[in-house]
């Protein structure tokens, strides 16, 4: 048989060209200059907090090497479970099965990547590229992520409704500035002028794509209980790595209360665009559990310990999963 004739029996199997945004490069370096610029003056904050604390910071990871290693362990597994988690999770927010081994590398590798860009770009981009590799469009894509970060976002709030009676006056509201309420009231009408002219079209729209892949989720029981049960066991497995840190060190702190203050601070650090909450959710975490009558030093070393397992440990293997997934065309 000739070369020609093998070409035309044997077909194409490449994986198709994945469609480039709008406006091409130069656009999503213009969205990201914004986002950049504030995620290094986070970052310089969180530089100058470090190094005028340094002392507590030094104390706090002398403390971490000598912690119980068998508490950092399950603090390892239950980091470790946590790709899993986020893989359930996404399985529940599409409809197509999904390649089981590849999507939790998928996450794995998207948890390395959401460390490196500002604003959590970097686990987006990961898992819409791993989606349309699966073959959804990039509207269902998309929606498929706002699906799964809205269940997340909601466990969250509901997690902090059931124990925040168990903790009364942990929460507490600082006192603000006229100042800063006038400010804030600018910003939110600003932003409700914004939905209401300009960006009205496009909230539209994101909207008519993502309700129906909502209601899509929960006509599907299976589905629902993969999103929403998913979604839980992330955000536990996350506490309970904390939990498990602060049990090696020695934090003075009933473990509700350490999770409430983790919950609230991540909250809080997902308002700043900072690659994972560097910088943003150490500090306010940090802060929260010294505010609570945690030495500093313990403190310090819980918040160093969390980090170690969650972030700088699974780093560079993350990259490596990432780099060996952009190979095989996985991404």
């Amino acid at each position: 048989m000739s070369r020609q004739a093998v070409q035309e029996a044997v077909p194409d199997v490449r994986a198709p060209a994945l469609p480039s945004p709008p406006g091409g490069p130069a656009a999503l370096r213009r969205g990201a200059y914004w986002p950049t610029l504030a995620c290094l003056a986070v970052l310089l904050c969180a530089a100058y907090l470090a190094r005028r604390h340094w002392p507590t910071v030094e104390h706090g990871a002398l403390r971490l090497a000598v912690a119980d290693p068998g508490w950092l362990l399950v603090g390892a597994a239950a980091a470790v479970c946590t790709w899993g988690a986020s893989a359930l999770a996404q399985q529940g927010a599409v409809h197509r099965r999904l390649p089981g081994g590849r999507l939790v590398a998928a996450q794995f590798a998207a948890c390395a990547a959401n460390h490196l860009l500002p604003a959590g770009l970097g686990a987006g981009a990961v898992n819409l590229r791993f989606l349309m590799r699966c073959g959804l469009s990039a509207g269902r894509s998309a929606g498929a992520l706002a699906v799964k970060a809205t269940a997340g976002a909601t466990v969250r709030l509901v997690l902090i409704a059931v124990l925040a009676p168990l903790c009364p006056g942990l929460l507490r509201v600082p006192r603000v500035s006229p100042a800063v309420i006038a400010a804030v009231l600018g910003a939110v009408a600003l932003v409700a002028a914004l939905l209401a002219g300009p960006l009205r079209p496009r909230c539209r729209q994101a909207l008519a794509s993502v309700l129906p892949e909502i209601r899509a989720v929960h006509a599907c029981p299976a589905r629902a209980a993969a999103l929403w049960g998913g979604s839980l066991a992330f955000t536990v497995l996350h506490c309970l790595v904390l939990l498990c840190v602060g049990q090696a060190v020695g934090l003075p702190l009933p473990p509700y209360q350490v999770a409430l203050l983790y919950l609230a601070a991540s909250g809080a650090a997902a308002l700043l665009p900072t690659p994972g909450g560097l910088g943003s959710l150490d500090a306010a975490l940090a802060l929260g559990l010294t505010v609570s009558g945690a030495p500093a030093a313990t403190a310090a070393s819980a918040v160093l310990g969390y980090r170690l397992l969650t972030v700088w440990l699974p780093l560079l293997p993350g990259l490596a999963v990432l780099a060996l997934l952009v190979r095989r065309k996985a991404l």
